[in-house]
């Protein structure tokens, strides 16, 4: 499934009902009970409500996420300020946004099958809620990804997918050369080569890749495998850059010279490396500069992927081309950490 991240942004009221409409149409692509689809428009209301009445310059982003029967609906909130210097007490009943039908974050936390929020005073918060179909998900892999595209456009030329399997999971992010439609062919022409064959080896990916993108602009694509053990095998083409990041230190991982289905070599080599624990893997195209660092957010680390991805696209997007993050951790983090 091609994933799409609706961004609204959110500065007065009239943008309220915009979320929630929105995030009501996306449910109409899972299979959520009457009960949970109102939940859903609980949250948004609550979220965007907490950015027109708290924030500067918010806004939402939304997506439905897969994994073969199990499906989210993932309401991301984010914002530039001003920040929140008590957390807990921002996630107490009875801390609530005046004139909302819930009752503040802390009925969007009730509401929520996964909730995480990190916020840093004078830089912002974010916020994930996650609204699940019925069925669990199968690993213990937790996924988050932001793809935003350029300034401007439609159609996103960035991708990204993952897929789970038994004990292990693979995750993959491609990047269209330039941006617009004709980048956003090539991005899912990747896209559907890596679903075709999400665990081949290297070289049999990387070839039906690029058979499969012959004629299209072309585009940089990186892939990993990573083991319940924490063994990751790690390869990319072109300017994915990708990083295995603990609290000591972060690790780039290689990728080859070229750009599927335009050159590249007959072997592309894979890497061995071991998921730091705790940590993540961190994978995104080159609309994120490569001088984004966790230093300046202490605890963002050990949050739920989604909202690391959010925090890492609000400072370190370049807003000159697409802009993709992905962020996967070892443990599923269901409830929040603050």
């Amino acid at each position: 499934m091609d994933p799409l991240q609706l961004c609204i942004p959110v500065s007065d009221r009239s943008q309220i009902g915009e979320v929630r409409r929105a995030i009501s149409r996306m449910a109409d692509t899972l299979a959520l009970s009457p009960s949970r689809r109102g939940d859903a428009a609980i949250v948004a209301t609550e979220l965007a409500t907490n950015l027109v009445r708290h924030a500067r310059d918010g806004r939402m982003l939304l997506q439905v996420i897969s994994h073969g029967a199990s499906g989210w609906l993932e309401l991301l909130s984010v914002d530039g300020g001003p920040g929140m210097t008590d957390v807990q007490r921002c996630l107490q009943d009875g801390f609530s946004t005046v004139g909302t039908p819930g009752n503040g974050l802390g009925a969007v936390k009730r509401l929520s099958d996964e909730f995480d929020v990190h916020s840093t005073p004078g830089k912002g918060t974010v916020i994930v809620s996650r609204i699940a179909t019925s069925t669990a998900p199968s690993t213990g892999f937790t996924v988050g990804a932001v793809c935003l595209p350029f300034p401007g456009e439609e159609v996103c030329g960035d991708t990204w997918r993952s897929v789970e399997r038994g004990q292990e999971i693979a995750v993959m992010v491609a990047d269209g050369l330039g941006h617009g439609p004709e980048a956003a062919v090539a991005a899912r022409l990747a896209g559907g080569a890596f679903e075709d064959e999400p665990f081949a080896t290297p070289e049999q990916f990387y070839q039906l890749a690029h058979r499969s993108l012959k004629g299209s602009r072309g585009a940089a694509l990186a892939r990993a495998i990573i083991a319940r053990s924490g063994d990751v095998q790690y390869s990319g083409i072109g300017n994915i850059a990708g990083s295995l990041v603990s609290s000591e230190r972060s690790r780039g991982l290689a990728s080859e010279n070229g750009t599927v289905g335009v050159q590249i070599r007959s072997h592309v080599s894979t890497y061995a490396h071991v998921m730091p624990a705790p940590g993540v893997l961190l994978m995104h195209s080159d609309g994120i500069t490569s001088r984004w660092s966790f230093d300046p957010y202490p605890g963002l680390l050990l949050r739920h992927p989604a909202v690391i991805a959010g925090v890492l696209s609000r400072d370190f997007v370049r807003g000159r081309d697409d802009a993709t993050i992905l962020v996967v951790s070892g443990s599923r983090k269901g409830d929040v950490h603050v």
